[in-house]
């Protein structure tokens, strides 16, 4: 796959090129790429048979981005207080010792409700407020509060648990009003049938037997931390890929993982928190300077180490040519999503085939050559 589509600024041609090495991967299957700096479109690309800059697909976790930034608006309004209890919102979710948890601790990945005993079977899965239900009678994995641990499959139902509860509405009420409606944005948490026409399955990764058993030997175990977290412990075994190529899931739009859109949406998404141009960006100075402030320790999920925000990522850990303040959030198969401050770069990649361990190196090398022309 190597014809590339589209266009890029003039002084981003160096983008293009990066792009095409990317399209043209063994394997590769459907690839997109939109920037924007300061506002402005310079790249806008697209690879793969049939697929256009319009195509949507699965974004997995890099649609964690929506409950985060919904979370962060509501507390500049002052219908989230921070430093509150998620009970003091959320009578039910005190059960288990879970009474003095923050909305802080929870934004930081802390809770310990990393997933449930016995793994979340596949009809509560595609249901965040099922999902939610389930969890706030559950006991934490941990002292909550205590350990950062990436809640992989879990946050964007706790998230929504909290907004229902303060609020009288879900996540995807509220970003439909305040963000996707007025940026335009192809990010849907929750795919309306009359898209569904624009869908691009997700693809499993191509392996050899021998890569197989590799990765089997690399799994951790079902009843490990990082096992729940992923729900490995679920019988039958979690398929990420029917999960997101499944219509239900996709109407429902569950919030850690079934987020579906394209490169233009993620990217729009960053651009219309830093402004646009025409509009004021959508979170004030003194709430982006709180929600992209580093939690600093290890995640014991993903044994990482001060890769966290207040729900974003840390995306300097990630690529580190940008600015210390750059926030965003990746996805399985390689979707990728942030915002630079510094530069003024917006920046969404999505990809619809997996890779053998989850990663797409591609990023890296677009995303320099993007903050390369940005930055001349």
């Amino acid at each position: 796959m190597t014809a590339v589509h589209g266009t890029v600024a003039t002084g981003y041609e160096e983008v293009r090129e990066a792009f095409a090495e990317a399209a043209a991967r063994p394997g590769q299957d459907a690839v997109q790429l939109a920037a924007f700096v300061h506002g402005r479109p310079v790249a806008d690309l697209w690879a793969g048979d049939g697929v256009t800059g319009e195509t949507l697909t699965g974004v997995f976790s890099s649609g964690k981005a929506v409950p985060v930034l919904l979370a962060a608006l509501l507390a500049a309004d002052g219908l989230l207080d921070l430093d509150a209890t998620v009970a003091s919102y959320w009578p039910a979710f005190a059960a288990e010792g879970k009474d003095r948890l923050t909305v802080r601790r929870l934004l930081q990945h802390r809770a310990g409700l990393i997933g449930a005993d016995g793994g979340i079977d596949a009809v509560t899965f595609i249901d965040d407020a099922l999902i939610a239900s389930r969890l706030a009678a559950h006991r934490p994995y941990w002292e909550p509060g205590e350990h950062i641990g990436y809640h992989a499959y879990t946050f964007g139902a706790l998230v929504d648990g909290l907004v229902r509860h303060a609020t009288g509405r879900s996540v995807a009420d509220w970003y439909e009003e305040r963000v996707a409606v007025p940026h335009g944005l192809d990010l849907y948490a929750g795919l309306p049938e009359r898209l569904e026409h624009r869908y691009h399955p997700m693809r499993h990764w191509l392996a050899t037997p021998e890569q197989l058993e590799l990765i089997a030997g690399a799994w951790p175990s079902a009843d490990s931390v990082a096992g729940v977290a992923y729900n490995l412990n679920a019988t039958p075994p979690f398929d990420q890929v029917a999960f997101i190529n499944d219509r239900a899931a996709r109407a429902k739009g569950q919030l850690s993982a079934g987020v579906t859109g394209n490169a233009r949406g993620l990217a729009g998404l960053y651009r219309a928190i830093l402004g646009d141009g025409d509009r004021p960006p959508l979170l004030d100075a003194a709430t982006l300077g709180e929600f992209t402030t580093v939690s600093p320790g290890l995640d014991v999920v993903s044994l990482d180490t001060d890769r966290r925000m207040l729900g974003f990522e840390a995306k300097r850990a990630w690529y580190p040519f940008l600015g210390e303040d750059a926030f965003g959030h990746s996805g399985a198969a390689g979707s990728d999503g942030f915002a630079d401050p510094a530069s003024g770069l917006a920046y969404g990649y999505v990809r619809s085939r997996f890779t053998l361990f989850y990663d797409a190196p591609e990023n890296a090398s677009i995303a320099e050559a993007l903050h390369r022309a940005a930055t001349r």
